[in-house]
């Protein structure tokens, strides 16, 4: 069924004929009469009764007018509540992110005190994500990106820090240069022995380090850095809060990794709805 048959109907039944009902739709009188006539061949069943001057509705048009003006109305209510919905942001927002990357808890709860129609479903794994197989609306990513169809977004970059706790550092020689590391005990990511890669301006130097503890995880390493198991090298944005709350000290401060860009990606920017777009710009606005 057409639904444009449908609304030419309605029209035509409101209007009281096809004269008038051509000039609401500004359509030729003779479209319209053909709609009608094609809704009539379509349903099998006569919806008019045609003389010069009157138009009447059969027993079946009556029934068809009923209904066929209150599902028009409804799709009237559920274009609106699309509009809506672009226009504001409101609605369920699911979210991927890597198993490190807590510092985006602070970031998402001050988002939703501005958009209290909003509710995030968080999901955080290491896996990549397909986020239209999987029904995601965005992902944060770190690290170089493959080449994909998603949309990627930049928010920002994160150097990775060596730190410690003061708990370590006593009675230990505070390490004065990259060379120093190798006789600490250090905290790795991957691997207990590891080869940290630090730069200083247009100086560059490679560390073999090694310690008893190795995870895959830099929350991990920084809360055993924490807890004073060693000197751990991690992410900017995942320890500023324990430097700034006196939990680690930063070491070599002049000393970094090689900086991770990190990326917020959505499948695409076409219909984009409101809450995907406030969000990306929000991540974007406080990472910096």
């Amino acid at each position: 069924m057409d639904l444009k048959e449908v609304a030419v109907f309605v029209q035509v039944v409101r209007s009281g004929s096809f004269t008038a009902a051509a000039r609401e739709l500004e359509m030729q009188k003779s479209s319209v009469s053909r709609k009608v006539a094609e809704l009539e061949a379509s349903l099998g069943a006569r919806l008019l009764q045609r003389t010069t001057r009157t138009l009447h509705l059969t027993d079946e048009g009556r029934i068809f007018y009923e209904h066929g003006q209150r599902a028009l109305a409804e799709l009237e209510e559920a274009e609106l509540a699309l509009g809506g919905m672009r226009a504001e942001p409101r609605g369920l927002l699911r979210v991927t992110a890597p198993l490190s990357f807590g510092f985006v808890g602070p970031i998402v709860a001050a988002f939703l005190g501005h958009y209290p129609e909003v509710q995030v479903e968080m999901v955080c794994t290491d896996r990549v994500v397909d986020l239209v197989e999987e029904g995601f609306d965005v992902a944060i990513r770190a690290g170089r990106l493959p080449d994909t169809s998603l949309i990627a977004r930049k928010l920002g970059h994160s150097p990775r820090f060596l730190v410690a706790s003061r708990s370590y550092l006593k009675g230990r020689a505070r390490p004065r240069k990259p060379e120093d590391l190798a006789g600490h005990t250090c905290l790795t990511f991957g691997s207990q022995h590891a080869v940290w890669r630090l730069a200083s301006g247009e100086r560059s130097a490679e560390v073999k380090v090694e310690g008893k503890l190795a995870a895959n995880d830099y929350d991990l390493i920084r809360e055993a850095a924490i807890a004073g198991g060693g000197i751990a090298l991690v992410p900017e944005l995942g320890c500023t809060g324990a430097l700034r709350e006196g939990k680690l000290e930063r070491l070599l401060p002049a000393w970094t990794s090689e900086e991770t860009p990190i990326h917020a990606l959505y499948p695409s920017t076409r219909h984009l709805a409101a809450k995907v777009k406030a969000f990306v710009a929000f991540l974007q606005a406080r990472m910096r």
